[in-house]
């Protein structure tokens, strides 16, 4: 007997409905034609034990038993999953031939691997197991992944990774909340601190932007235009650049605070012959971006109709699940096998025939087009979002089903457009002895942007600095060569306020979060990341930014994300090196190397181990005494804080 075991039921239901008929439904199993069976998990049915598991003096918090490193891991069945645990354990113990039907990500891997482990299946029995892997549920995608199996054993070190970001978690949450929580309750703050390895330097990024705006002072900087005429008697405009004699009078970006300054040249250009000195002219193309991953589509759902993260994702999960229509969402990638451009065709016709928002976009797309999104070397265990070959019009999607789908339609069939073009033009002029630079874009072929065409912003909503800088950029140049000799009719002052940071929004933390690079401080780490490493993964990214706001560290004031007073005194009361993401930024390429079978289990479980010890005795130097006063309540939530929600 063949035993498939999904991740989830509505997996293993796609699954079955592509094997041999007939079939019976039963408790926790499908029973097939052939006398195989497909069954599921429901999600991760194990967990990580709780350290009073492993000692019941544990169950005290106590300063003494830290930190607690088990010598030897255990899981323990979740109770409301029970009964499937025991469906598979009987169902196992019959199978010849086992199938591994996780998800296509690395915590699928896991999922399915420790219920393995767990059951005791024989090694030669593991060592025969098939990896099937499902990005599409609808019947045809499932039938040529089930030609497509491999050895299990290939996705060995992608479950290793899991395995060591699961148990990292755990000895990292549980021990330093521990720590904390008992520090602050020293202070009379009782109640639970809650420490994280991803959560805490998020919340930290959030804490240090908010210190950022509050001490925000707006400085006056000055930029000069010089208004100039060609020989043709064409008006445009360029942009003065500040010598190195200026620079007593910049700031740090580069921008002039000496209103004289500026107001000297505006009066040495005035009614002044000057010379073209550069024309550089070039004929560029921009490709379409990308299919998305699941954190890009989060950012631009939550930039255009504000929708959360974690409201994103259950979309997402109705939308792969439920109605069919798009491939697995929790991916990371951004590419496409090129054997999936195949599909492309029927998935256009099927897009193109109805009458919804983006069937004029189909019918535009030409599907012998190959963007650089189809390329396999760049496709991992699973590939980017895009629609199936299941037609979504003549289902009741909600309406945030709708938008999100259409984002991913759009996104798909972007790859079918040809590409911008646009003519860039760079001028430098020198009059007076100051340079000047006008540099303009011009359209050629709208291509993929006519997908993305919003309506423009209005004038008196733009911000003065977008409005002058627009101007600037989509200026009409007139032909001119070096050498030329124009006319420098007068300088404009143009007066500006530097601006406060801005909070983060949904789309602008996940941003953060994917690109966690841009907040470390260690050059050498920034070199070991990678462009699709970051602050949690695509599954869990959501979740964490949810937990935040569940635990009152954070909150909404409209769109803006800022930190509450338990948040913000909690980072003050941290070590730095826990509020920031250098180190966990740093476990996470660790991450990706182990399960690219660069860097082993130890390479992560050892250093951190190190660390935690040492962050536990900086613990007790630490002081909380800007923490809320909380008064002590005997049912304390810290003893049934829970192991698995630590990350």
């Amino acid at each position: 007997m063949k035993l498939y075991i999904a991740e989830k039921p509505s997996l293993g239901r796609a699954i079955a409905a592509a094997l041999p008929k007939p079939q019976k439904n039963r408790q926790g199993y499908i029973e097939l034609g052939n006398g195989d069976v497909v069954s599921w998990c429901i999600g991760h049915i194990l967990e990580q034990a709780n350290p009073e598991n492993y000692d019941p003096a544990f169950k005290k918090w106590q300063m003494a038993h830290l930190p607690i490193v088990p010598d030897q891991w255990q899981l323990k069945p979740k109770t409301q999953t029970r009964a499937q645990l025991t469906v598979l354990r009987k169902l196992v113990k019959q199978a010849d031939e086992i199938i591994h039907a996780g998800d296509p990500d690395r915590e699928g891997q896991l999922l399915v691997d420790e219920v393995i482990d767990f059951l005791k299946v024989s090694a030669q029995k593991k060592q025969n197991i098939k990896r099937l892997l499902v990005s599409d549920l609808n019947l045809p995608a499932v039938r040529r992944s089930l030609a497509n199996m491999q050895s299990n054993q290939l996705f060995m070190p992608l479950s290793i990774s899991a395995l060591a970001r699961s148990r990292a978690d755990w000895l990292y949450g549980i021990n330093l909340t521990r720590a904390y929580t008992i520090q602050g309750q020293k202070a009379g703050f009782n109640s639970v601190l809650s420490v994280g390895r991803v959560q805490t330097p998020l919340l930290g990024l959030v804490v240090r932007r908010q210190q950022e705006i509050d001490n925000f002072v707006a400085k006056d900087f000055y930029d000069v235009h010089a208004h100039l005429t060609s020989n043709t008697q064409e008006n445009f405009i360029a942009k003065w650049q500040p010598s190195e004699a200026c620079q007593p009078y910049m700031d740090e970006e580069g921008r002039v605070l000496n209103r004289a300054l500026a107001e000297n040249v505006i009066g040495r250009i005035e009614n002044q012959p000057a010379v073209v000195s550069s024309v550089v002219k070039q004929e560029k193309k921009q490709a379409a971006p990308l299919p998305y991953n699941l954190s890009s589509l989060q950012i631009d759902a939550a930039k255009i109709y504000s929708l959360n993260a974690k409201l994103v994702l259950d979309v997402c999960q109705a939308l792969y699940e439920k109605h069919k229509v798009i491939t697995y969402p929790r991916s990371d990638c951004r590419y496409l096998p090129k054997e999936h451009h195949g599909q492309a065709k029927g998935i256009i016709a099927m897009l193109a025939n109805g009458d919804d928002s983006y069937s004029l976009f189909a019918q535009g797309a030409n599907s012998s087009l190959k963007s650089k999104a189809w390329n396999s070397a760049k496709v991992t265990a699973h590939h980017a979002i895009i629609p199936t070959e299941k037609s979504a019009s003549t289902l009741s999607l909600n309406p945030f089903e709708k938008k999100v789908y259409f984002l991913i339609v759009r996104q798909y069939l972007a790859q079918f457009y040809p590409a911008y073009q646009y003519n860039q033009t760079r001028v430098e002029v020198l009059i007076a002895g100051g340079k000047f630079l006008a540099n303009a874009k011009t359209p050629v072929a709208q291509g993929w942007k006519v997908l993305f065409q919003r309506a423009k912003k209005k004038p008196e909503t733009a911000g003065q600095g977008e409005d002058v800088e627009q101007q600037l950029t989509h200026q009409l140049l007139p032909q001119l060569v070096e050498g030329e000799k124009i006319l420098s009719r007068h300088g404009e002052l143009i007066s500006r306020m530097t601006q406060a940071p801005k909070h983060f929004t949904d789309a602008s933390l996940l941003s953060a979060m994917t690109g966690i690079a841009r907040f470390v401080s260690d050059n050498e780490i920034k070199k070991l990341l990678k462009e699709n490493d970051g602050l949690g993964t695509e599954a869990t990214r959501a979740g964490i930014i949810d937990l935040l706001f569940k635990r009152d560290y954070l909150k909404r004031q409209g769109k803006n994300i800022h930190a509450t007073l338990v948040g913000t005194s909690l980072i003050k009361a941290l070590p730095i090196a826990a509020t920031m993401p250098d180190m966990t930024a740093h476990w996470e390429a660790t991450l990706t190397n182990i399960s690219e079978k660069k860097s082993r289990y130890q390479d992560l479980i050892n250093p951190l181990t190190a660390t935690i010890t040492q962050m536990i005795e900086q613990s007790e130097q630490q002081s909380f005494a800007q923490l809320p006063k909380v008064p002590f309540k005997r049912k304390s939530k810290a003893k049934k804080f829970s192991a698995r929600k630590k990350k």
